[in-house]
């Protein structure tokens, strides 16, 4: 019989029982990060006596509003500094060994939360007999800002302290999952956007290791992790901005939240991230994964096919960009390596607005991809590649297969409110809908989506490159960006096409 009282090391919590389902909301995995550990490295949650309700989700990490995150229906209201918290769906706490599902949120390390209603469980733990856990960690300055140059040991993990609850997270779920049905050995972390980037940095850091057993990364690798310097300079700009001295780290301690996320204003919201320290993360992640840091650790990786429609879409710049200065954009996105791969793809495409989107969602998101899924696999690991062709109608039809559309799918959760805005209404999308959450759920049991409601997915090579597409009707296409993806390569070494 499956309890809705469950007991951690640190006490005793109750959920709630949702149809078929158990929902434990608001578990502390790290003592609240305020006051003196504010910029510290998460601490053990503190133990409590009785019984906890785990009933309602907890607050959010203290963030902005932004317009992009609203449409997406994860704009939390009940934000804190006091924010370290899961959230557990599972068939029940009867002691079953259960797959584990853990998801962290995208968001560009600065906004976001894992309680949306994108990510509902449910639908995993009762089709799939899977736990599900979502995190809150702390974004942007309270989880990534460096003062390691001007604070000294007690500030050295201050960068990546955002990465750090990550880690906390996953050790809670290593010491208490068994307990909810799940089975510690069989941990599978999951991500979007820069929750995946999350995923990729994971595969590479030290104290991550052993935790899980999979990985799932959705549009996004670890090549967009922060260098010393980049997060050095931002660190100037921020104390700058606050007024105050790089001795007077203190001042710090004695500001509010909100004072604290104020002076964030002045910057863009993708400054945030994880850092390249040499400590908490390797100074190049992709090369430690190069050299088989994820060995071992099975991957299933994609993207969406027209991504930075979406950033494009909300982009004021971008709106007001006049036609006959798009060069510029072009050559400021590219820089050096913009004449080699001009060279390649003006050859069969003219120089507009969409192959400046097709160009940038390779850019950032498929050629990266494309790079991880090499390593792994020159080291014999097993890794599954896919893109998510689904076009919405949503916004007039613009942003199309755009970043974020593929969660609700994943998740399976277009039934809840608001989905309709994001993915459209057409009746197709269930049908696809069950098809990629049949196949995320089988790689969360054996570390292979294959299912049979799919076409049959080979496994990602270097000579087929075999790609599972998306769409209305799901296929299978065998190295689909092929082209492209020379034309990066060559490019990257400096060889003009």
């Amino acid at each position: 019989m499956s309890s809705l009282v469950v007991e951690t090391r640190y006490g005793l919590v109750e959920g709630t029982r949702e149809g078929k389902v158990c929902v434990w909301r608001g578990i502390p995995y790290a003592a609240p990060p305020v006051g003196p550990l504010r910029f510290r490295a998460p601490q053990e949650p503190i133990p409590w006596k009785g019984i906890r309700p785990a009933v309602h989700f907890a607050p959010a990490a203290v963030q902005r509003e932004r317009e992009t995150m609203k449409f997406l229906n994860d704009c939390p209201s009940y934000k804190s500094e006091d924010c370290l918290y899961l959230n557990v769906w599972s068939p029940g706490a009867d002691g079953g060994k259960r797959p584990v599902m853990v998801w962290i949120h995208g968001g560009s390390f600065a906004f976001g939360s894992g309680s949306s209603p994108m990510y509902d469980g449910a639908s995993f733990a009762e089709k799939g007999d899977v736990v599900v856990v979502t995190v809150n960690y702390r974004l942007g300055v309270f989880g990534f800002l460096d003062l390691s140059a001007y604070g000294g040991e007690d500030y050295a993990d201050s960068g990546n302290c955002g990465m750090l609850d990550q880690v906390a997270a996953l050790r809670w779920v290593r010491e208490n999952i068994e307990a909810f049905g799940g089975d510690p050995d069989n941990v599978t972390i999951f991500g979007e956007s820069a929750g995946s980037v999350s995923v990729s940095a994971l595969l590479a850091m030290p104290a991550a290791r052993g935790l899980f057993r999979k990985a799932i990364m959705q549009s996004g690798t670890a090549k967009h992790t922060r260098t010393r310097d980049a997060a050095a300079k931002v660190t100037v700009q921020y104390l700058d901005a606050l007024g105050v001295r790089p001795g007077e780290l203190f001042r710090l301690h004695r500001l509010s939240a909100d004072e604290m996320l104020k002076a964030t204003e002045v910057f863009q919201a993708r400054v945030w991230g994880p850092v390249r320290d040499g400590r908490i993360l390797p100074e190049n992640p992709e090369g430690a994964i190069r050299e088989g840091a994820a060995k071992g650790i099975p991957v299933l990786i994609g993207n969406n096919r027209d991504e930075w429609r979406w950033f494009t879409h909300f982009d004021s710049w971008w709106q007001e960009l006049k036609d006959e200065r798009l060069h510029e954009a072009f050559e400021l996105s590219f820089g050096d390596r913009w004449p080699a791969l001009s060279a390649g793809v003006l050859r069969e495409r003219s120089l507009d607005r969409d192959l400046y989107h097709d160009m940038m969602t390779f850019e950032v998101f498929t050629y990266p991809s494309i790079a991880l899924s090499e390593f792994q696999v020159q080291h014999g690991t097993p890794v599954w590649m896919y893109r998510f062709d689904y076009p919405s109608p949503t916004l007039d039809g613009h942003p199309r297969a755009y970043h974020a559309l593929e969660i609700p799918f994943v998740w399976n959760t277009l039934g809840k409110e608001g989905m309709e805005r994001i993915t459209g209404s057409g009746p197709e999308r269930f049908s696809l809908a069950e098809k990629m959450h049949r196949a995320w759920i089988a790689f969360a049991h054996r570390g292979d989506p294959n299912v049979p409601e799919l076409p049959e997915w080979p496994r990602y090579d270097l000579q087929r490159r075999a790609t599972m597409i998306f769409d209305r009707e799901p296929r299978v296409a065998d190295d689909p960006d092929g082209r492209w993806r020379e034309i990066w390569t060559a490019a990257a070494r400096r060889v003009s096409y």
